[in-house]
């Protein structure tokens, strides 16, 4: 581990841009947030290190810190990734939204766990020729050979030893125990004396069982009796299989297999991987597909032979992008929904409140618009987020008020000064142009500084080009659609019209 960590210290340290770094052997990095999510609190064990990796500032270089991943990558994996076998290296950013796992996660539930092993295994095999994917890796512990130090009953008890003496002489000699605590004025809890052989003392001329043994005979206890005793006479040396940690999520056993997206949208691999599986469980098993949810691309997997059942379902940041859209879809279906039956109520007329929500629909063709040319403009791919959709919400208040703006006015202009219809339309889109272009200029400045936010710019360029579409719309397909709606006709009203010449004669029209 320490072999393969200084060599990608090595490639970062000729960084311009790298700052400074700090490694963590054999655990974690401090847990925070993100940390808790990504399971950092389990990583404990000798093979594992993090590096954590601290960039100047933003506004100091030219690179942004995703794109020095993507070109860092394939440099590090050339480089350490062939030092030691079986060896998994991950760039991990720090998340601009909420931290998942990864951005891609299936997991393999089933009550085998030998199977969902070899399931796992096959999933990390289609997900790494996944065009997209990198930095695939199986959250699940290698099964490997290792040795049990077993106390001999009956040995121990004719040696005059005891069980619990030999146990503390183990744990002492390889893993190391506490033997005393100390209490201190500037610590509020005790602290810990913990003894343990030294790295040479301890250490083997092999992993057999026979360097084993001979540590064992190196190690003399003394009995009741006063005699020393070789541990090696009263322990028994058993060679099994390790005992890899059984991950459960919901009461179900579950392995993951976690994946990284490589600059592209992760629908694209999710449904690229996901047809190959389909294609490649369907010679062995009975592969049915989920029903439509925000689980929609979860596999159902039954052995053909066996019978047992198997779920793949997909987790992750894209899980959160599909819970995300379903929940702001709702309320942009709720926010359709309110203002329609407020117009409806307001107006008494159908006809009319559909013009507004017509102008609305036609306005968000522009936050589609926007999002194609921010792509081509930027260097890097802009997405469509959880944010742009916060801003169709937004946009439908705003052309919603530039299309009544119109349609009052021209209404109260036919119904208070008797204009005729087209005449009354024109007039009102000419006077309300000015106040619907402020309104629009000042939501446009408003926005502009969102737009380059890597966690709000799709709010800010859904606000921007979604403006300028409705600013459109209302001045040019409202009217249009108002002249040709009969309900904009100045209502059923009453006017009454004084004769200049003749005051006492008063005519009532209609």
């Amino acid at each position: 581990t320490k072999k393969v960590t200084s060599c990608i210290t090595n490639i970062l340290t000729k960084e311009k841009y790298v700052k400074n770094m700090s490694i963590f052997y054999g655990q974690g990095i401090p847990l925070d947030y993100a940390g808790l999510v990504k399971g950092a609190s389990m990583k404990r064990t000798e093979n594992v290190a993090e590096i954590s990796v601290n960039l100047t500032d933003k506004h100091t270089r030219k690179e942004p810190s995703f794109l020095m991943t993507q070109r860092l990558r394939p440099i590090i994996d050339k480089e350490c990734g062939h030092i030691i076998s079986g060896s998994t290296i991950k760039l991990v950013e720090q998340p601009s939204g909420p931290p998942t796992l990864a951005s891609i996660v299936v997991e393999v539930q089933g009550d085998n766990i030998k199977q969902s092993r070899e399931l796992s295994v096959e999933v990390a095999n289609i997900l790494s020729n996944t065009k997209g994917l990198v930095d695939i890796d199986v959250m699940a512990d290698d099964i490997y050979d290792t040795y049990k130090l077993i106390p001999n009953i009956d040995k121990v008890a004719r040696s005059g030893l005891a069980i619990k003496q030999i146990n503390n002489i183990l744990y002492l000699a390889f893993e190391g125990m506490v033997i005393a605590t100390k209490n201190s004025e500037n610590h509020s809890d005790q602290i810990p004396i913990f003894l343990i052989l030294s790295d040479k003392t301890k250490r083997l001329s092999d992993s057999s069982q026979d360097a084993i043994r001979s540590k064992l005979t190196s190690l003399n206890l003394m009995n009741q009796r006063g005699m020393m005793v070789p541990l090696s006479e009263v322990v028994d040396i058993k060679k099994v299989k390790s005992e890899p940690m059984i991950m459960h999520k919901d009461l179900k056993r579950m392995i993951n297999v976690i994946a990284e997206t490589d600059m592209v949208s992760q629908v694209y691999p999710l449904l690229d991987a996901r047809e190959k599986m389909i294609e490649h469980f369907s010679k062995n098993y009975t592969v049915e597909k989920a029903g439509f949810s925000t689980y929609m691309f979860d596999l159902y997997l039954t052995d053909k032979q066996t019978g047992e059942k198997f779920l793949l379902r997909w987790d992750g940041e894209m899980k959160v992008t599909l819970d995300t859209f379903r929940d702001l879809g709702a309320a942009f279906i709720a926010a359709l929904v309110l203002i329609f039956f407020l117009l409806v109520i307001y107006y008494k007329s159908f006809s009319i409140s559909g013009i507004i929500l017509i102008g609305s629909f036609l306005s968000l063709i522009g936050v589609i618009v926007g999002h194609w040319v921010a792509d081509l403009i930027t260097e890097q791919t802009f997405f469509l987020t959880a944010t742009s959709l916060i801003g169709f919400i937004a946009l439908m208040g705003i052309s919603s008020r530039n299309s009544l703006l119109l349609i009052d006015f021209a209404m109260s202009l036919m119904s208070e000064h008797g204009m005729e219809k087209k005449e009354a339309i024109a007039v009102s889109a000419a006077t309300r142009a000015k106040p619907i272009m402020l309104t629009a200029v000042a939501i446009i400045l408003g926005s502009a500084l969102l737009a380059s936010d890597p966690i709000f710019g799709g709010l800010g360029v859904a606000l921007i080009s979604g403006t300028v579409a409705a600013v459109f719309v209302s001045l040019l397909f409202v009217p249009v659609l108002m002249d040709n709606a009969k309900a904009v006709n100045g209502g059923q009203f009453e006017d009454t019209l004084i004769d200049q010449e003749h005051p006492n004669d008063i005519s009532i029209t209609r």
